[in-house]
């Protein structure tokens, strides 16, 4: 579990993996990064409490570094990821162990079921779960059980993390779907299990939410350079989202003008009708049932779900120009912490 900022959500996290049934041993390994809001202190007394839980040094903060050196110091044969903003359901790891055993795959994976303590973090969780939020990814909405591109997590063989290299720490975001490409690559199969639930809690704020997905939206697009189409379509919609609103606004600004007008001003209009169509559809959403009960969850809902496409396809329109950079995620960064 890498850990960075999470005093909130750490204590709930690491006992929601004590409380999982076993007929084995296991251990939990938290990879602690600089820290500034007194995360530390917590997982300090929980390792003095219990000795299952074990602390390593994180000093980069990142999260593939992390999980590398926490999968390094682990000492038993399957790695089960965790995130320390999430809480396993009970029977989770059971469960996964049991899959893995029964279709062989190298990595199981089930649902993340996102979840909230306010209106506007119930609203964020709502979009998750949604296809019109996320995109409809098995993890996101359910499906079937299968082979699957990538999964949520893991609960994952350590023998083969050990053959395919561990986690590509070039990658800062995004860093399960690649080393899950390179585990089917490599002959092994990944599998979904609808049955396996995490709870997972989303930012807290707008602003957060915003720098999170302008970060995961940069990387997918450094993805993209590297990996080309082995990157599925769905990823490809936000920045088309983003650059229709960039397109309409030149052509909105050319009409006022009066650079365009008459025929060619109708005609250009054209480009306004998909994005009538999106906020017609955002609307219809919010309005549902679906948004959930409280008007202050669906008027977030109408600013939540643009937030998460457009700074995420922003961010993907970046990292496909010019590479991600080195670009961090600060939404979990407290605002007098230094970057790495």
């Amino acid at each position: 579990m890498p850990v960075l900022n999470e005093r909130a959500y750490l204590e709930r996290a690491v006992q929601s993996v004590l409380e999982q049934e076993l007929d084995g041993p296991a251990e939990v390994v938290l990879a602690l990064g600089p820290s500034t809001d007194g995360t530390d202190e917590i997982a300090e007394r929980l390792a003095a409490t219990d000795p299952r839980v074990r602390l390593i040094a994180n000093p980069e903060a990142d999260i593939p570094v992390g999980l590398n050196l926490a999968i390094r110091a682990a000492i038993h044969p399957t790695i089960v990821r965790v995130d320390a903003h999430s809480e396993l359901e009970p029977g989770y790891t059971r469960r996964a162990l049991a899959t893995l055993a029964a279709t062989g795959a190298a990595n199981v994976g089930g649902v993340m079921r996102a979840d909230g303590r306010t209106p506007f973090q119930r609203a964020v969780a709502r979009a998750y779960n949604s296809p019109i939020g996320l995109g409809g990814g098995a993890y996101h909405s359910g499906g079937a059980a299968g082979p699957a591109e990538s999964a949520y997590l893991g609960v994952m063989r350590r023998a083969v993390l050990d053959e395919v290299g561990l986690f590509d720490e070039t990658i800062r975001r995004g860093e399960d779907w690649e080393l899950n490409l390179r585990i089917r690559r490599a002959g092994y199969r990944v599998w979904f299990d609808p049955a396996l639930a995490v709870t997972y809690w989303p930012r807290e704020r707008w602003s957060r939410l915003a720098r999170q997905f302008r970060s995961t939206g940069t990387w997918r697009g450094e993805l993209v350079r590297r990996y080309g189409r082995r990157n599925s379509l769905r990823f490809f919609a936000p920045p088309a989202l983003v650059l229709l609103v960039l397109i309409a606004l030149v052509v909105g600004l050319l009409q006022a003008t009066g650079v365009l007008a008459g025929t060619a001003a109708l005609a250009a209009s054209v480009v306004y009708l998909p994005l009538v169509a999106y906020a017609l559809l955002v609307l219809g959403y919010a309005c549902s049932r679906r948004a959930g009960p409280g008007l202050r969850e669906r008027l977030w809902t109408l600013v939540v779900i643009p937030t998460m496409h457009l700074a995420w396809g922003s961010g993907f329109l970046i990292g496909a120009a010019r590479g991600a950079r080195e670009n961090v995620d600060t939404s979990r960064l407290d605002r007098n912490t230094p970057l790495p």
